[in-house]
C-alpha cells in the first residue's frame, strides 16, 4: 500500500539529531550532549526515523555508531535545507528586535590585526546589543563550520566554492622589506628582484603562500622560505627585524622598521570573500553583513 505524502515526511527533529551524529563522528553521548537532550530520547529518536523511512541508518561499531551509506547520503540531502530552516525561524524570532541576538562569525588566522578588529569594533560600537561570537580559523575549518550550521557568517580567503559567499574585495600584495634593505627606497619592483633573498611566508597549507610560491616560479625562481608563520603581524616582527623578505597585504597602520614597496604587474592580488551559511539570513546576522558590504571597500583596489 501507498505510503501518503504525510506518513513519508521525515520528522525535522530526528533529522537534526541524525546529522549531530554524523557531525559528532556517531558517538551518541557527545551528539546528544551537544543538543542537550537525553542519550535514550535521541537513541529511539532515530531508531523510529529508521522505521519511518524503512532503510538501516545506523550499524553498531564498537562504542560508536556507524552511519550507513543511505544515513550519510541523507545528512548530506537535509543539512543545508535544516540550516535554512532554522536561519527562518530564528529570522521570525528576531523581526521584533533585530538590535539584539547573537553572531556567530569567523575570520581566517591571516586577518587577526588591522581590518578585521577594527571593522567588528566598530560595529560593537554600533550595534552594542548584538553580541559576537568569534572564531579565528583557517579557511577549510571556517567553510566546515559553516556548511554544519556553527558559523553564521565568514570572511574567506579565497572564495569557497562549497558555500553561499559573494567577494568582497581585490586585495592587493605589496613586498614587505627591512627598512634597511637596499630596495627600500623604490617605489616599484619586478619580483624576480627578490630572487635571491630569504623569504618569511604563511605554512604550505594557506592560499597566500600558494600564491607566492606561484608568482616566484612564474618570475623565474622557488622562493627560500626561511620561517613559516601563520600570522601576518609576526610576519612584519620578523620582516622589520632584517629576517627576511615577504609578500603581504599592506599593514593598516605603519609598522616600525619595515618599508612597502608595490610589485610591478596586475596579478599580485588575493580575493577576500564574506560567507554566509544560509542563502537568507536573519535580521541580526544581515546588520553585520551589511556593515562588512559597506566598510570592505577600504580593503579592495579596482578591477
Amino acid at each position: 500500500m501507498e505510503r501518503s505524502s504525510e506518513s513519508r515526511a521525515a520528522p525535522l527533529t530526528a533529522l537534526r539529531e541524525l546529522v549531530e551524529l554524523a557531525d559528532q563522528g556517531g558517538h551518541l553521548t557527545e551528539a546528544a550532549a551537544a543538543l542537550g537532550i537525553p542519550q535514550s530520547t535521541m537513541s529511539r529518536r532515530i531508531h523510529a526515523l529508521e522505521s519511518h523511512l524503512g532503510v538501516p541508518l545506523t550499524v553498531p561499531r564498537g562504542r560508536a555508531i556507524g552511519l550507513t551509506t543511505a544515513a550519510l547520503d541523507l545528512v548530506a540531502a537535509v543539512r543545508a535545507p535544516l540550516t535554512e530552516i532554522d536561519a527562518a525561524l530564528v529570522d521570525l524570532a528576531e523581526a521584533a528586535d533585530p538590535e539584539h541576538g547573537t553572531i556567530r562569525f569567523g575570520f581566517p588566522l591571516t586577518m587577526g590585526a588591522g581590518e578585521v578588529p577594527d571593522l567588528l569594533a566598530a560595529f560593537n560600537r554600533a550595534h552594542p546589543g548584538i553580541r559576537l561570537d568569534l572564531k579565528q580559523a583557517h579557511g577549510a575549518e571556517l567553510v566546515a563550520d559553516l556548511q554544519r550550521g556553527t558559523l553564521d557568517l565568514a570572511i574567506i580567503i579565497p572564495p569557497p566554492a562549497e558555500v553561499n559567499h559573494e567577494v568582497l574585495a581585490r586585495q592587493t600584495i605589496i613586498a614587505a622589506l627591512p627598512g634597511v634593505h637596499p630596495l627600500a627606497g623604490v617605489r616599484s619592483i619586478t619580483l624576480e628582484r627578490l630572487a635571491d633573498e630569504e623569504f618569511i611566508a604563511s605554512p604550505a597549507s594557506y592560499n597566500l603562500r600558494a600564491l607566492t610560491d606561484r608568482w616566484c616560479r612564474a618570475s623565474g625562481f622557488d622562493p627560500e622560505v626561511k620561517i613559516e608563520v601563520t600570522e601576518f603581524s609576526t610576519i612584519r616582527e620578523f620582516v622589520g627585524r632584517g629576517m627576511g623578505v615577504a609578500l603581504i597585504p599592506p599593514a593598516v597602520r605603519p609598522v616600525d622598521g619595515i618599508t612597502e614597496v608595490a610589485l610591478d604587474g596586475a596579478e599580485y592580488v588575493r580575493e577576500i570573500a564574506l560567507c554566509s551559511a544560509v542563502r537568507r539570513p536573519g535580521r541580526v546576522v544581515e546588520r553585520l553583513r551589511d556593515f562588512i558590504r559597506e566598510h570592505a571597500a577600504a580593503w579592495a583596489i579596482e578591477g
